[in-house]
């Protein structure tokens, strides 16, 4: 194992900090799974959208007063910007197609308000529970892939933690998604499965350097496997950070200049991609070092070599 740099960033020595600041944002994001609770679109749960477009200076008050009085009174809206004019986006949990069109007109008419100014998109349930259930479907398949992938390539220990951290960036994106109420989308699930195939991949990086260090025992300072473990990181740390930035740049050009559909989708990534880089050397590879650690082998040279143990004699 040869060591190309004459300073290492502690990374494991630090990892009762990063381990403690990622259980405090899974508790925060839980917290407010259960008290926020997840909004899903209507593509989820079937209902109306109506997306009012270029509606001048009326204000959302009156918006929701034109609404009331066509009958959908119980609809959420919400402001929105389409090619530099204002309008409003109105979900409501209407299914029937023919009775929210009438809705829509009728508020349109209230409103004083074009035909042309609005677009009405209506789903039905049956539709949506498709769409949840191949959701789900979709998550468990990957992660059992990941699980046997990880396994066969590497160890079952490895397939675990890496599970572990993909599991924190998907808790604490949902988490946002809660406490800020943003809907949940079909194209935030395809977010999120992507976000998957990102964090493995940093996970999976480290873990391969790790799994070839761990091999090389005969250098006179890498010899627990916390020290391995914070090696193998600082070897490809500007590696992920370049990989991040490069897929960060277009995200963030999606984020700021893209449409409502492709904002829904570059926030996931965005949030997804920098807790994935995160969880790579601050989750997934301390939990695997902290497990290895307990292994006989591996806890002699932790006692022998590791924080706090003599020092070997010259030539040991």
């Amino acid at each position: 194992m040869r060591s190309h740099f004459s300073f290492e960033i502690p990374f494991i020595p630090h990892r009762k900090q990063f381990l403690t600041v990622s259980l405090v944002l899974v508790v925060l994001s839980i917290v407010g799974l259960v008290v926020r609770g997840l909004v899903f679109g209507i593509e989820f749960q079937g209902g109306t959208e109506i997306d009012f477009r270029d509606t001048g200076d009326i204000t959302i008050e009156q918006m929701r007063d034109a609404l009331t009085q066509a009958d959908e009174g119980s609809a959420t809206v919400q402001t929105a910007v389409t090619e530099g004019q204002n309008g409003f986006l109105v979900r409501s949990d209407t299914t029937d197609p023919t009775l929210a069109n009438q809705h829509a007109a009728a508020t349109a008419e209230k409103l004083g308000l074009t035909t042309e100014s609005y677009t009405v998109t209506t789903i039905g349930p049956d539709w949506g529970a498709d769409i949840t259930r191949s959701s789900a479907l979709a998550f468990l398949v990957a992660i059992a892939a990941i699980i046997v992938y990880v396994s066969v390539r590497y160890e079952f220990k490895m397939s675990i933690t890496a599970v572990v951290a993909l599991i924190h960036d998907l808790v604490i994106t949902l988490g946002i998604y809660a406490w800020f109420q943003i809907p949940i989308s079909p194209n935030v699930v395809a977010a999120l499965l992507t976000i998957m195939g990102y964090s493995l991949y940093d996970t999976v990086v480290e873990f391969n350097r790790m799994d070839e260090n761990a091999k090389q025992l005969h250098d006179g300072v890498h010899r627990t496997y916390y020290q391995i473990c914070n090696f193998s990181i600082n070897e490809v740390i500007v590696r992920s950070i370049n990989t991040t930035i490069v897929t960060i740049v277009p995200v963030v050009c999606m984020l700021l200049m893209g449409g409502a559909t492709l904002k829904d989708f570059a926030f996931a990534m965005l949030v997804g991609e920098l807790l994935g880089t995160y969880s790579s050397f601050a989750v997934a590879s301390p939990l695997l070092a902290m497990w290895k650690t307990r292994e006989d082998r591996w806890a002699k040279l932790e006692q022998r070599y590791g924080k706090g143990a003599a020092q070997p004699a010259a030539g040991e």
